[in-house]
């Protein structure tokens, strides 16, 4: 057992304020179903702990306004899963909810927290004799040369390989969510799509988020498109398993049945949430048939780099765009 200090701040500022006065050892604790596990495994060892669980500033989500769709950092992923406008509105992003983790994660977990969650990759969760740059940097990495099927096959760097888990994030990079942040330094927005980083040769930096910020919201802007959306996932079982391959898409078809918009997102394939611009433009202007919906697949695993036992990841990331695809264009009202 190691020592920590814990921290449950009543507002938003003293939250702030108790990670500046903590320093980098300091770690926020939301619901726990990820810090808990690798605390435990030893891969995070904090000596402080902030638990922002009580705090009214991250709670709660508002999905009835005209522009936006606003989710509090701290709201958990089984109510919002469950919320009716985003099971009719929006299903990619109730259904990236709805199949991650299970019932009982679902209901404690945070959908900021869910934002960044570490890698299950097997090397970086075991540890010695393992090496693993994520773990301890220039270290080595384990999965060059070992059993490699469930690591990413886009934008994997020499230094490592380890897929991005996450279902939540790659729905909302299909929809351009911005992330409201507080910290130290004071209050900014981002995209979601420069919140993860690729690993290049710094693997074990995951995030932009500077050291004591806080994700506080979640904005996604509102879209017709979220009508005929899906999130499509394959994996190894159909519940409580991390994708082999998923995508989030989302279209808008004029009354001809042509692609006015197209948004598509990989997951399970990357080191990253991954959005593919060069599958959603092959798609704009045309219709959305069977064989549309395969090209856009191909095209979306363009520059893949599969290792010794994850190639199959190709073809099956391919399949899940096109599948997702026809499921979309299904659900477009007409």
């Amino acid at each position: 057992m190691r020592e920590f200090a814990y921290t449950a701040p009543a507002t938003l500022a003293d939250a702030v304020e108790a990670l500046a006065r903590g320093g980098p050892g300091t770690r926020v604790l939301a619901g726990g179903t990820t810090l808990y596990d690798l605390m435990r495994l030893g891969v995070e060892t904090p000596r402080a702990l902030v638990d922002v669980r009580r705090l009214p500033e991250l709670a709660g989500f508002d999905t009835s306004g005209p522009d936006e769709l606003v989710f509090g950092a701290g709201a958990r992923m089984a109510d919002v899963a469950a919320d009716p406008v985003l099971l009719r509105d929006y299903p990619a992003l109730a259904e990236s909810l709805a199949k991650a983790a299970s019932p009982q994660l679902r209901n404690m977990a945070t959908v900021g927290g869910n934002l960044l969650q570490r890698t299950r990759c097997p090397y970086f969760r075991a540890g010695p004799p393992y090496p693993c740059h994520k773990r301890v940097p220039g270290s080595g990495c384990a999965a060059r040369r070992g059993p490699d099927r469930d690591q990413a096959v886009l934008g994997t760097s020499a230094s490592c390989t380890a897929a991005y888990p996450g279902d939540w994030a790659v729905a909302l990079l299909a929809f351009d969510a911005r992330l409201d942040l507080v910290g130290p330094a004071g209050s900014r927005t981002i995209a979601l799509a420069a919140l993860h980083r690729a690993p290049a040769d710094t693997p074990q930096y995951e995030h932009t988020l500077a050291d004591g910020e806080l994700i506080v919201r979640i904005r996604v802007p509102v879209t017709a498109a979220g009508r005929g959306s899906a999130y499509h996932k394959a994996g190894d079982r159909e519940s409580f398993a991390f994708a082999l391959a998923s995508a989030a898409v989302a279209v808008e078809l004029d009354r001809h049945g042509t692609v006015v918009d197209c948004r598509i997102a990989l997951g399970g394939l990357a080191t990253r949430p991954w959005r593919v611009p060069a599958a959603e433009r092959a798609l704009l202007g045309a219709a959305l048939t069977g064989e549309a919906a395969r090209r856009a697949g191909e095209i979306a695993l363009t520059g893949a780099r599969p290792g010794a036992h994850n190639g199959f990841k190709t073809a099956l990331g391919a399949r899940t765009v096109a599948e997702a695809l026809r499921i979309a264009h299904d659900r477009w009202p007409r």
